[in-house]
């Protein structure tokens, strides 16, 4: 796992970062890798905020902004996630496993920020940042992970309402215990049913739905929505 990844982290520390709230609920409430993925998030923010400013001296506030909500979005970090083939190592519950946990982007995205987490504990900013640089940065050139930032549900909105096509509609599903549920959103427009998605909450989902139909919606666009 470490080989992969590309820094050391201890065998315990990384056993706790990749240890989700699903298998520590079924085995006697172990500790889990929330901490860390809360601790992970902030020196990833950190981390990749740092690069943006450095190499983009001339950039408004707002265009770094943007930038960054791209490359730290969940979609973002669970692309990273499965390039480095964290999925496998997981620790999941029975539930999550008959659902495809190992494979879902929030439980691969928090997994990232956590390992994120544990490689600060152990080493620091810099030996988290040799996982940043390594794994995220790059994604900053990858167009298709940086579409990932945009507003996909108002961009779907404003066609259907441009084009009288009426209110998009999102049907949604959910499975699993309600300490661990995951959300199943497919967007339907005119009764016409385009892409399924999931997500650890109704609105990333939802979000993620509209994202995948994003190449069918717009052909359906009279009206020059970008």
């Amino acid at each position: 796992m470490t080989k992969h990844l590309g820094v050391h982290i201890g065998a315990e520390m990384l056993c706790l970062a990749l240890t989700h709230r699903s298998y520590s609920f079924e085995h006697g409430g172990i500790p889990t890798n929330e901490r860390l993925e809360f601790l992970g998030d902030s020196v990833l923010g950190v981390l990749v905020t740092d690069h943006l400013y450095r190499t983009f001296p001339d950039g408004a506030e707002s265009s770094l902004a943007k930038l960054r909500a791209s490359v730290v979005s969940t979609f973002a970090l669970a692309t990273a996630a499965r390039r480095i083939g964290i999925g496998q190592h997981i620790r999941l519950g029975q539930g999550e496993i008959r659902t495809n946990g190992a494979d879902k982007d929030s439980i691969l995205a928090d997994t990232l920020e956590a390992l994120i987490g544990a490689a600060y504990i152990e080493g620091g900013f810099a030996r988290a940042e040799q996982i940043v640089a390594q794994h995220i940065i790059p994604l900053l050139d990858d167009d298709d992970v940086m579409g990932a930032g945009k507003d996909w549900k108002t961009l779907v909105r404003m066609v259907t309402e441009n084009n009288g096509l009426g209110d998009p509609v999102y049907q949604i599903d959910s499975t699993g215990p309600d300490h661990a549920r995951s959300f199943t959103a497919t967007l339907v427009v005119q009764g016409v049913s385009y892409a399924t998605a999931q997500g650890g909450s109704k609105k990333e989902a939802e979000r993620e739905a509209a994202r995948a139909s994003w190449p069918a919606i717009k052909e359906l666009d009279h009206a020059g929505v970008a």
